[in-house]
């Protein structure tokens, strides 16, 4: 059987409150995109533990601002989701993102005083479309952060359709998600779907 074309265009990837450090599979992405020769980057947000939505989107759109309009995607996890609904509100001339992958978004509910600045993230249906090519919403369905379920709470509002892993929680390092081989193939393909 033939081996189909590895995707090879560039990878955002954009960590949640505390970031993604080791044994996290945005890290374990980043080394596996390495060894493929897919180049990754990550935006430089200046306190992880203290994230603050302006200082965050600043970080993003410097990150973004050298890369090829519709010639990248963007893996994101947690609050990192929640920054892409903002930054796709109001994206200023950031080129636009091939594809984008929010993953594990918490709750456009979510009450913690830390993160207040974030939420409720803007759910506009034609700003995300116009953010990326096309985006796809992947979440536990046992996560603790969001108990409405990804379809009630991002899929419905912005007309998308989900992926939901069994038993998956907020698909981290303390739900066992640390290689996932399911966002390394997302990356090494060219369709959207996430399975």
């Amino acid at each position: 059987m033939p081996r189909r074309p590895s995707r090879l265009v560039p990878t955002v990837v954009v960590p949640g409150w505390t970031g993604s450090g080791p044994g996290h599979w945005q890290t374990w992405l980043e080394e596996q995109s390495a060894q493929a020769g897919r180049p990754t980057v990550r935006p430089g947000f200046p306190d992880l533990d203290h994230p603050d939505l302006g200082q965050w989107l600043a970080a993003l759109r410097a990150t973004l601002a050298d890369l090829p309009a519709d010639g990248y995607d963007v893996v994101t996890h947690s609050l990192g989701a929640v920054l892409w609904l903002h930054h796709v509100a109001d994206p200023g001339d950031s080129p636009r993102a091939a594809r984008v992958a929010l993953v594990a978004p918490p709750s456009p509910a979510l009450v913690e005083p830390a993160v207040a600045g974030f939420f409720p993230p803007p759910l506009d249906i034609d700003t995300v479309r116009r953010g990326a090519d096309g985006t796809v919403l992947v979440a536990g369905s046992d996560d603790p952060y969001l108990p409405e379920g990804i379809a009630a709470a991002y899929g419905l509002p912005l007309k998308m359709a989900t992926t939901v892993i069994e038993g998956g929680g907020h698909l981290n390092t303390e739900s066992g998600y640390g290689e996932w081989p399911a966002v390394l193939d997302w990356c090494g393909r060219n369709n959207l779907a996430f399975y």
